[in-house]
């Protein structure tokens, strides 16, 4: 239950337990058996119990409000306060934090080794399964009456996604044992997202290096309040589920972001990149027209840059997963506590070939696609308590695009309209305008 004290009577407590609150201060309980948790305010939950020469008594006019996202994500000791937590944030769990103590060699040793080997024959699989589910969408754009192409046009995004996650599996050299192979595969996958494969390569490598590491992760940092503009705060607002655009196109195309030893493959990434654009680009609009390839190529990949957004928010965006300094950074944090599981419909998992099964897969990059599931379900047997899982829901996207915005150390993020209320429009009229079911 969390409350506004309106007055209080009376309050005896040790000094070093709490200290006596201010009118209108934020009282928050959690009630296990025979102790009560009170959170006052910023200050962390602390455990009370009554004893002869210790006993509070508070007298208060009560309203019952929901817990905040700003009411200290990082108190995540208490089970009720994280179960509080998870139904405020869509969530299905939050996980407890993981001991300082555990490395991410134990968590990576505590996986069955059948996880980590490569089967061509399900690598190719999924393959056909892209190839295949992409012809389907193409055909339906083809023949569906205007009305039903934005349905097309969701199969056919989302089936384009598939390529992507082919293509990441061979970066992360899980594909296949030939390396040339996955090369080859890897290039050829990216091609009709636009996306060139090695420069992409180079900076997801060092996403799961140093995973919400703040100035090092290459995916998306918390902003920093300094850096505040407008365009910023449509971005990361109505804008963010097509932020990976930008993603994109600031760090796959410029040579100058690599090392010497990278530019060469990076050419050769690029190259292929802009020989596609200019023999697939005018051969479509030769056969279908301009509109044809807004039609056919054009929504389709905004519909994946859609999923590639909205899976990147989802897999480490929350106000209880801090980003961090490297000297206060530990990977089997960042990795299993940092990192989130989400579920969705089923013909979306199995497009995307269980992409979002995400925590193995930042546990260890190694470990192939359709492998991810019964790797997850052994973190589960030996993890459980420390994983992050949800179900996608309008109240998980809700909190992510109307709270995680500005960088806090105390507090992991601010949101934009309490910074820059003036300015924050975009914000405000998402917090009225979304959905809030779970």
């Amino acid at each position: 239950m969390a409350c506004r004290l309106a007055d209080t009577s009376s309050l005896l407590m040790r000094q070093s337990a709490l200290q006596r609150p201010n009118q209108n201060l934020k009282v928050t309980t959690f009630k296990t058996s025979g102790k009560c948790y009170l959170k006052w305010g910023s200050l962390p939950i602390r455990k009370i119990t009554y004893q002869r020469c210790c006993k509070f008594i508070i007298k208060a006019v009560a309203a019952s409000v929901p817990l905040a996202a700003e009411d200290s994500p990082k108190d995540t000791e208490n089970v009720d306060y994280r179960k509080q937590l998870a139904e405020n944030y869509g969530f299905r769990q939050i996980g407890e934090s993981l001991p300082e103590n555990v490395t991410l060699k134990d968590i990576i040793t505590s996986l069955p080794k059948r996880v980590f080997e490569i089967d061509d024959g399900k690598a190719w699989k999924s393959v056909l399964i892209s190839i295949t589910s992409y012809a389907l969408g193409i055909l339906m754009i083809s023949k569906s009456p205007w009305y039903l192409l934005p349905l097309a046009w969701a199969w056919t995004g989302t089936a384009i996604t598939g390529f992507f996650v082919i293509g990441h599996d061979c970066a992360h050299k899980s594909f296949s044992k030939n390396k040339l192979v996955e090369d080859i595969v890897g290039t050829l996958a990216f091609l009709p997202l636009i996306y060139p494969y090695e420069p992409w390569r180079f900076k997801h490598d060092q996403h799961h290096a140093k995973t919400n590491m703040l100035n090092e992760d290459t995916a998306w940092h918390p902003v920093w309040e300094e850096k505040i503009r407008k365009s910023i705060i449509y971005g990361y607002g109505p804008f963010r589920p097509l932020l990976s655009i930008g993603h994109w196109l600031i760090w796959h195309f410029d040579t100058k972001k690599f090392r010497q030893n990278e530019v060469k493959r990076v050419q050769i990434s690029l190259a292929c990149v802009f020989a596609f654009m200019a023999i697939g680009w005018p051969l479509i609009i030769s056969k279908a027209g301009f509109i044809g390839w807004i039609k056919f190529w054009l929504i389709p990949w905004l519909g994946y840059h859609f999923w590639m957004s909205t899976f990147t928010m989802v897999h480490h965006t929350a106000p209880h997963i801090p980003f961090k300094f490297q000297d206060e950074w530990n990977a089997a944090q960042a990795q299993l506590n940092g990192t989130v599981h989400c579920d969705y419909p089923t013909w979306i998992e199995i497009l995307c070939h269980d992409i979002n099964v995400h925590i193995p897969h930042h546990i260890s990059s190694r470990i192939p696609s359709y492998n991810l599931r019964a790797a997850h379900r052994s973190l589960r047997e030996n993890w459980g308590k420390y994983l992050n899982e949800a179900s996608w829901n309008w109240r998980l996207m809700k909190t992510i695009m109307t709270v995680c915005h500005v960088y806090n150390k105390d507090r992991n993020y601010v949101p934009f309209d309490e910074l820059v209320p003036e300015e924050s429009y975009p914000i405000t009229f998402l917090k009225k305008a979304m959905p809030d079911y779970s």
